[in-house]
């Protein structure tokens, strides 16, 4: 039951690659084109995806403490795993698959690809969206900061600035402003029906992003480096569980602990390969680790699943 469950709701967010995909082998759409759809997905989609996640969550004393201790454990989690292995392969660092290894073993995709997958698995629990929008928060921040270094081997590219001044940290903080004051009850519903309307649209673009991307590398190079395989398992399997041993004898609820342990197995981060692009770091290998981990977790997850069920119902 809860591998078929997993793995339905998994396969019908991936099925979003196949549009992407299509458009770009019949010159629909282009390559070139994925910056304007990046631009839309992280300036519009995004904070419409974390404002509205906040708005359907009931406002209590106890979910803003719930919300803000993941994002503290989300947090210090992704960023000790990555410092370790940071330690353990910095004399590597010129070969830029050990750059590609640490950034990509902590940083994963909870929020375009996690939070759908999250409120199927976990539901009649809103807050979970909350969960994987802190999640990301943080994940940005360690993406602009030692992320860029990784990826690029250049500690110039670390911008600590726009650690906090990206579109995800801006809209938490106007998300918290909004959920603390209360403002939905006052919110016309056209608006907030707006927004969530938004919001529904970030997961299937991110994934014709994707299948656009899918399209024009080489299916060759994609699934015939071993290298990408091993950062794949450890993303997909060795950091969730890594994850579960770190959250499981915490006095918390097991809610917290069940979507610590599934966003700690979404693939690796789509903003990635953005960073590559941009400092003209590995875009190759980046954008073979995002799409790989992709395509895998159809079959990761759900085994995930089977354990957290096991453990916390």
């Amino acid at each position: 039951m809860g591998f078929g469950i997993a793995f339905s709701n998994v396969l019908l967010t991936l099925l979003y690659i196949i549009p992407g995909f299509i458009c770009c082998k019949t010159k629909i759409a282009k390559a070139d084109h994925l910056s304007t759809l990046s631009a839309i997905l992280m300036y519009v989609c995004s904070p419409c995806m974390i404002v509205s996640s906040f708005l359907e969550t009931e406002r209590s004393a106890q979910n803003i403490g719930r919300i803000m201790l993941f994002f503290v454990a989300s947090l210090a989690i992704q960023a000790i795993l990555t410092f370790v292995l940071y330690i353990v392969f910095r004399k590597k660092f010129d070969d830029v698959k050990y750059r590609m290894l640490t950034v990509s073993f902590g940083l994963g995709n909870a929020g375009f690809f996690g939070i759908p997958i999250i409120e199927a698995l976990l539901p009649g629990h809103p807050e979970v969206a909350c969960f994987a929008c802190v999640y990301i928060v943080g994940m940005n921040m360690l993406t602009f900061t030692i992320g860029a270094y990784c990826l690029t081997g250049d500690k110039k590219r670390m911008a600590f600035k726009r650690a906090f001044l990206n579109p995800s940290f801006i809209s938490l903080v106007v998300a918290l402003v909004l959920y603390a004051l209360n403002v939905k009850s006052v919110m016309p519903t056209m608006l907030t029906d707006a927004i969530g309307l938004l919001k529904s649209t970030t997961t299937p673009l991110c994934m014709i992003i994707l299948g656009i991307r899918l399209a024009s590398v080489s299916f060759k190079k994609l699934f015939t480096r071993s290298f990408v395989y091993v950062t794949c398992a450890c993303k997909l399997l060795v950091f969730p569980f890594i994850c579960l041993a770190l959250v499981y004898f915490l006095p918390v609820d097991n809610i917290f602990k069940a979507a610590m342990f599934i966003l700690g197995g979404t693939p690796c981060a789509s903003v990635m390969l953005n960073i590559a692009e941009m400092y003209e770091g590995e875009t190759e290998l980046a954008a073979n680790c995002v799409l790989l981990s992709t395509l895998l977790c159809v079959f990761t997850i759900p085994l995930l699943n089977i354990v957290s069920t096991a453990l916390f119902t």
